[in-house]
């Protein structure tokens, strides 16, 4: 079950930053563009790290508001989550 795990966090942060590369592209080239919310969407379902890397690496929607405080939300939640998952197992283990 962990090796899935690791496996799809793999995937999804590959795919946020090729969708951040591809609409970074796009945007050099003026042609449509990848929804914000599809960007974001990508985050929520694991793709944080993935989707941040881009933006930082590519200086892609860095200034762009509220989607830049959106995707520090989502790493935030994330987070929260992890840290809240990892005391529950701690104080609950058999």
């Amino acid at each position: 079950m962990f090796i899935l795990a690791l496996a799809y966090l793999a995937i999804i942060n590959i795919v946020a930053f090729a969708a951040f590369a591809s609409d970074k592209r796009r945007a050099i080239q003026h042609v449509s563009r990848i929804p914000e919310k599809t960007l974001l969407r990508l985050a929520i379902l694991g793709g944080t790290s993935g989707a941040m890397a881009a933006q930082q690496l590519l200086r892609h929607k860095t200034r762009k508001e509220p989607f830049r405080t959106q995707l520090w939300l989502i790493a935030g939640i994330q987070a929260l989550l992890l840290i809240g998952a990892g005391y529950w197992s701690l104080h609950h283990t058999p």
